[in-house]
């Protein structure tokens, strides 16, 4: 490294340069979200469109070499020359950073893209992009590639409609990953559908799929808006009443918010604006959550349903089984970075707070019968919680002086460093003697579960604090459970969740996962969970003590297929007498080497990460596997029953 250091080292990138150098700073990753982003850029470009007036159809079509092509019946892209940079409408908004329609309120009252970065990110990331507009009668088209064009606006035709349809294929260059996935993109699309009612929206997957033969495609068109949102991420659930709508225009904001409770104890509350996903929150949220907690504590007093054990609603307790949509529309909404996950606009609080405060104070004047019935199921909450506290209150007092609070079952690790170390949640006391016995005793330590836990998704907080065999996990762990967790208190930077390859240890990993995923949720957004892989077969030729594992019946034929031709083996005599094959049925069979080699070295095992892509089907399969409604589980294992495979039981 040269100590020479002066004006002749730095570097003035233009924009597009700057974005194929730096494509984190736009799209947040090179990676599949990132591949996944482009599409919404350009989709988004064409939602704005329809806010405006002048969209009524969006089509989305995966192509199959991986290219994408959306097209909308807007008004077009400009195709006049700008005076200011001598090129015309298209070129300008697909070559220049900074450039588009959307930095007054003339063209657009209301949209999410206002840093005018959208579309000529996405051509500066794509060897080619194709941009097709009909408007002025005309047809137009312009060529690209990386960011620079290749071709001028020409007129290729006559037109008697209007819209814009762009294509483009990601850049190999930039990406890690650049086949994209109709699901997760069907989900964002379906979500705008809902969002924005009256809007189609139509994705199509020209790939064959290998597993059903055929493209596949969707129509997204919600009527009902928001209202069908609900409907919708509630439909496993039992309503306590029909779903609530609110909508006000106040100072060229437009807010809507749609709300039901049903009979569950988790609170699910999805907050917008300007159709982007407000994953943190912001004043929107809080000035929904502080009217509702005022509203109920009003009502309650009211209707004479205060009690001497509950004389005051907290937030918890009004919102336990609600399932609420919070959409608004607003001119210039400040968000925090250009991922626009949280919105620090001060006034939106009290414009939320006093709509909420005062239709929803109606609403329950209206219909007083359900307004008794939800603030019922608050005090009910209230109730809970406070046993809660007091039963977690009673097992710390009792846990005290019981190796500082660690369950016995605990074969703790010496590092204290979380970044280091790791737990194993292994089903089992064998399986956890093995365990203990072959792990690295410096960051590995071990928890033994014995039987099946409790269900949390039928049960409240105070028996899920009360439970012998979560609370074990619960102290382990050391970030706390229900009101105030604190991840800082982590005490391992994985934890793995380690069961028997079989249905029940299928059912084990399915009532822990349920349990993080409605007590300890940051666990699994901040990428602490995981799965082991422990192997399903040991396979060993004799006669050179070779050994191999496989994880699935068709590893295991492939080896033995290997062991055969490498080995000149005569399959239809000696194959069993000099390949031996071992099933296992429990990780309790293998010995505390075969362990470690398999399963828990680090250098050689395999285990799934637990994330969290899609909340919205996450809580659905949650609720529909493991709540109380029969009817929706059923349908499932009726509807699905065909693709599962015959299972060693």
């Amino acid at each position: 490294m040269s100590s020479h250091y002066d004006s002749s080292n730095l570097q003035a990138l233009d924009g597009i340069e700057h974005v194929r150098a730096r494509p984190g700073m736009y799209i947040g990753s090179t990676g599949i979200e990132g591949l996944h982003h482009l599409v919404y850029e350009i989709v988004d470009n064409a939602v704005d469109e329809a806010l405006a007036g002048y969209c009524k159809n969006i089509s989305v079509t995966i192509k199959e070499d991986n290219s994408f092509e959306v097209s909308d019946d807007g008004r077009g892209i400009p195709v006049d020359i700008h005076q200011a940079t001598g090129l015309s409408g298209v070129e300008l908004v697909y070559t220049k950073l900074n450039a588009g329609g959307k930095f007054n309120n003339d063209n657009y009252k209301v949209s999410g893209g206002l840093h005018g970065v959208g579309a000529s990110v996405v051509n500066a990331l794509s060897e080619s992009c194709c941009v097709t507009v009909c408007r002025n009668g005309k047809k137009y088209k312009q060529s690209f590639s990386r960011g620079v064009r290749t071709s001028g606006l020409e007129v290729i035709g006559d037109s008697d409609i209007t819209g814009t349809t762009v294509c483009w294929k990601p850049d190999a260059q930039i990406f890690t990953e650049t086949v994209p996935s109709y699901e997760v993109l069907s989900r964002r699309l379906r979500e705008l559908s809902f969002l924005n009612k009256g809007i189609r929206i139509r994705l199509e997957d020209q790939r064959v799929s290998e597993d059903e033969g055929k493209i596949k495609s969707a129509d997204f068109y919600y009527e009902g808006g928001i209202v069908s949102f609900v409907d919708f991420l509630n439909r496993t659930k039992k309503p306590l009443h029909d779903t609530i709508f609110i909508q006000s225009e106040k100072e060229d904001s437009i807010i809507e918010i749609a709300m039901v409770y049903s009979e569950s104890y988790e609170e699910k509350v999805f907050s917008f604006v300007n159709n982007i996903n407000t994953h943190e929150g912001g004043t929107h949220l809080t000035g929904f959550k502080t009217a509702l907690t005022r509203v109920f504590n009003d009502q309650m007093i009211k209707l004479k349903q205060q009690t001497k054990n509950c004389e005051k609603l907290e937030g918890d307790d009004v919102r336990e089984g609600l399932t609420a949509i919070i959409s608004l529309k607003i001119k210039n909404p400040q968000f925090e970075g250009q991922t626009k996950t949280k919105l620090g606009n001060n006034d939106v609080k009290g414009l939320v707070d006093s709509t909420v405060y005062s239709e929803l104070s109606n609403y329950f004047d209206q219909y007083p019968a359900i307004a008794k019935q939800i603030i019922q199921k608050s005090i009910i909450a209230y109730e809970a919680r406070c046993a809660a506290r007091r039963a977690r209150e009673a097992t710390r007092r009792k846990n005290a002086m019981d190796s500082m609070g660690l369950p016995g079952k605990l074969a703790d690790c010496s590092d204290k460093n979380p970044e280091n170390t790791e737990i194993y949640l292994v089903e089992g006391d064998s399986a956890g003697g093995s365990a203990k016995q072959g792990r690295d005793r410096k960051t590995q330590a071990i928890l033994s579960l014995w039987g099946k836990m409790l269900n949390v998704e039928k049960s409240g907080e105070s028996r899920v604090v009360e439970n012998d065999k979560l609370y074990p996990v619960i102290q382990a762990i050391g970030i706390g459970v229900g009101e105030k967790l604190d991840y800082s208190k982590l005490r391992y930077g994985k934890i793995i969740i380690m069961a028997d390859a079989d249905v029940d240890g299928s059912h084990i990993r399915t009532l822990l996962l349920t349990f993080f995923y409605r007590y300890m949720k940051g666990l699994i957004e901040r990428g602490h969970v995981y799965l082991a892989c422990p192997p399903l077969f040991r396979i060993e030729y004799k006669a050179k003590k070779e050994v191999h594992y496989a994880y699935s019946d068709e590893e295991k034929d492939a080896i033995i297929k290997k062991m055969i031709e490498e080995y000149n083996i005569a399959e239809d005599k000696d194959v069993d007498k000099k390949i031996h094959v071992q099933r296992y049925k429990g990780l309790g069979e293998m010995n505390p080497e075969q362990l470690w080699e398999t399963t828990m070295n680090p250098e050689t095992r395999n285990i799934i990460k637990v994330t969290l892509s899609d909340e919205y089907t996450a809580d659905e399969v949650i609720s529909m596997l493991m709540g109380s409604e029969v009817e929706p589980r059923r349908e499932f294992i009726e509807k699905n029953a065909q693709y599962v495979k015959n299972l060693d039981v």
